[in-house]
């Protein structure tokens, strides 16, 4: 089996996912949109379902194995969640298809993969909080709602892909740096 040709069609289905959604999405469209045979498909990829799984849990890993690695760093509050923020970034800039098809399209996983899906999820809002939590105990965060916090960085950091891919004049230096900020200090100064 060709890995790049697999990966070429992953991605190419990646695309046609976040453009039209998993469900709307056929094995002949993406061979049209790779310009080859549907049935070649199958010489590469054994299912729509395994595409939907590689990509899925390829980008949750990446947000898990991230997470893990700062956890029990020591490092402070503040410098694990602008590790965090940057990791969203760097994800959403590299593979923002992937992500959208994560966000809008994990819920089309069958059995196992949607299970596994689910546990990564959990876990890494789990070490997110306890970072969060850690950090009010050490009076290194404010003495707000741990769960209004979960909210308001997880929606924010989870649909960047969705503002960002409509505001190419955003530098990627200038979000880098200002959307850290803006999360962790706010806006009032």
């Amino acid at each position: 089996m060709n890995q790049n040709r697999q990966q070429e069609i992953i991605n190419a289905a990646a695309l046609l996912f976040q453009e039209k959604g998993f469900s709307a999405v056929s094995m002949r469209d993406l061979a049209a949109h790779l310009n080859i045979k549907a049935a070649s498909l199958y010489n590469h990829i054994s299912s729509k379902q395994e595409i939907l799984a590689s990509i899925v849990l390829q980008v949750a890993e990446e947000f898990t194995t991230h997470i893990n690695a700062i956890s029990p760093d020591d490092l402070t509050t503040q410098q694990k969640l602008e590790a965090i923020i940057q990791n969203h970034i760097d994800i959403t800039i590299r593979l923002t298809n992937k992500l959208a098809c994560m966000n809008n399209d994990w819920i089309h996983l069958e059995n196992e993969n949607k299970e596994k899906y689910r546990h990564l999820r959990n876990t890494y809002e789990d070490k997110f909080r306890a970072i969060l939590k850690e950090g009010k105990e050490k009076g290194e965060v404010k003495d707000v709602d741990l769960e209004i916090i979960v909210f308001s960085f997880l929606t924010t950091l989870r649909t960047l892909y969705l503002w960002y891919t409509k505001k190419t004049s955003v530098e990627v230096e200038i979000l880098q740096r200002d959307l850290p900020k803006t999360l962790l200090n706010g806006i009032i100064s």
